[in-house]
């Protein structure tokens, strides 16, 4: 373990772009098994050879920018997923999309029809929670 950690010194290591490579790289393996077209294989393997160079470089800043780049990019897909993930598990409450601003409302449920007003732009409106 010693061995690693004085080679990693000074390295930039993996970051969730690293592992966004290292999973598509599986997932190109998988596809290149089934079906036997050796360009997924290629592929993948380009995309892992670009994970490595990116854990092993000393360029950090280089690296941290890529990875904002990345980040910044998957924002709206990990949000929607948040929040999908967040409606299911609430069980106590409804949600609701302002008409005016688009703010995400959240309201008890079991309440019949009910005026709901937004906090952010003011608009009333009625729902059934």
């Amino acid at each position: 373990m010693h061995i690693i950690q004085r080679m990693m010194y000074g390295r930039y290591g993996t970051d969730q772009l690293s592992l966004f490579l290292l999973a598509i790289y599986v997932l190109f393996y998988l596809i290149a098994m089934f079906t036997g077209l050796i360009v997924f294989n290629w592929i993948g393997t380009v995309l892992i050879l670009a994970g490595f160079f990116r854990m092993f470089s000393r360029n950090l800043e280089r690296r941290r920018m890529e990875n904002m780049k990345f980040l910044h990019l998957v924002k709206p897909i990990t949000d929607w997923f948040r929040i999908r993930r967040a409606v299911h598990r609430d069980r106590e409450h409804s949600y609701f999309k302002c008409p005016n601003c688009g703010q995400r409302l959240r309201v008890p449920r079991g309440k019949g029809k009910i005026t709901i007003t937004c906090r952010a732009c003011g608009t009333a409106f009625q729902e059934k929670s």
